[in-house]
């Protein structure tokens, strides 16, 4: 059998076999929730590479784009009220926004595998956090879940 054949096949089973493994998750964009008002739900996640994460413009007026993402990894913005889906392939802390209600504390983290990106995130954050007019102390909480 032809040595090239045989590891081109391993090589493609291998790429499903990882494919069938990531995970799909959503977060929806609302008003009100569990965390008070104008929140991400859930605002901290913790996936592996290749997950892809739903954001949901369940209450019209927002949007998600990223504020901070680990080096190599694609930025993302979607339109206010529309949903959008993001596939994320780089690990690290993800620092996300709605850009119309970012001063109201509306503010997301997303880790993704290893936190390769932590103390620039942390710094991001804190200077995030200090320009916040409601929910103070918000996105601290959320940066206390990196593992």
């Amino acid at each position: 059998m032809n040595f090239k054949i045989v590891l081109g096949a391993v090589l493609a089973l291998s790429l499903i076999g990882a494919s069938a493994y990531a995970k799909e998750y959503t977060i929806k964009e609302l008003n009100s929730g569990a965390d008070g008002t104008f929140v991400f739900q859930p605002g901290y996640l913790h996936i592996q590479s290749g997950d892809t994460v739903h954001f949901v413009a369940v209450d019209a007026g927002h949007d998600s784009q990223s504020y901070l993402v680990p080096t190599g990894a694609k930025n993302w913005k979607s339109e206010v009220s529309k949903d959008i889906t993001v596939k994320f392939t780089k690990d690290g802390v993800y620092l996300y926004e709605c850009n119309p209600h970012h001063l109201f504390g509306m503010l997301g983290v997303i880790q993704v595998g290893k936190p390769v990106n932590k103390q620039v995130a942390e710094e991001a954050a804190e200077k995030m956090e200090k320009q916040q007019l409601m929910n103070n102390g918000r996105l601290e909480k959320l940066m206390k879940e990196i593992k």
